[in-house]
């Protein structure tokens, strides 16, 4: 098999204390590039230093809604570790209230990490990016992305603003051979997901569907793990990818029928 070409880049990963973003770094880990883990909470990096004692992670807090945060540890990185080869947005929030209940802080809350939180990374890395003519980002967005979720009306539009504008960051960037994809998930085993969980019949309610609110179900039968995720991320930021870019890949066992 042809090699992904991943071996000694240097990876900078948001949200990675995350259920998803954990997955990503040891999937990254695995392919042997440096990563740079980051996230807000930073008794959450201190667990994922503890769950993955490797030599080539890095750990470093970043809050990606802070201008000033994100170009200080971008900086640092490039500075102290090296250039930034591969960028993986994960860092996100869920928001699952009705819009009548929603206020303009929790509003503010989602598209600032979810939105801002994307283009405040993206844009600072691909200055690096583009003087060197190389690099790729994947940013993590959701199949809420492209079909409408009751009670999720501020999150779905966060993700569908990250969507639109990693496909227009991706347009921008081919000419340097800098590309830019997404990988969309549906329901996946993660301490979010569980968070809208009301009992232990909750996993087969969301692999059945609910059409009382018009939510499909999953085709395929199985919630996914941070792994399926996870393996769909190294994909595109690997050399066997180097000719997709702008491209939406979803990563849901079928729930949404799009692809």
């Amino acid at each position: 098999m042809r090699d992904s070409g991943i071996c000694g880049k240097i990876a900078l990963v948001t949200g990675a204390s995350g259920g998803i973003g954990a997955a990503v770094v040891r999937a990254l880990l695995d392919e042997k590039a440096h990563v740079v883990a980051t996230d807000l909470d930073t008794a959450s990096l201190e667990r994922l230093r503890q769950d993955i004692p490797h030599p080539c992670l890095t750990t470093a807090v970043l809050d990606v809604s802070d201008p000033d945060s994100v170009v200080t540890v971008t900086t640092q990185v490039e500075t102290q570790i090296g250039p930034i080869d591969i960028l993986v947005n994960v860092a996100g929030v869920l928001s699952t209230t009705l819009v009548v209940d929603t206020d303009f802080a929790e509003w503010q809350r989602v598209f600032a990490v979810n939105a801002t939180g994307v283009f405040l990374v993206s844009k600072t890395v691909s200055a690096h990016m583009q003087q060197r003519r190389r690099g790729v980002i994947v940013t993590v967005s959701s199949n809420a992305a492209g079909i409408p979720r009751h009670g999720m009306a501020a999150y779905a539009a966060s993700k569908a603003a990250s969507t639109m504008f990693t496909r227009s960051l991706g347009l921008e960037l081919a000419p340097y051979g800098i590309r830019c994809n997404i990988v969309a998930p549906g329901s996946t085993l993660t301490p979010m997901q569980e968070t809208m969980w009301t009992d232990a019949q909750s996993p087969k309610r969301v692999i059945a569907g609910a059409p009382e609110i018009f939510r499909t179900g999953i085709p395929l039968g199985r919630i996914a793990t941070p792994d399926d995720i996870a393996d769909a991320v190294v994909f595109l930021a690997s050399d066997r990818a180097r000719h997709i870019t702008m491209a939406d890949l979803y990563v849901d066992g079928g729930a949404t029928q799009k692809g």
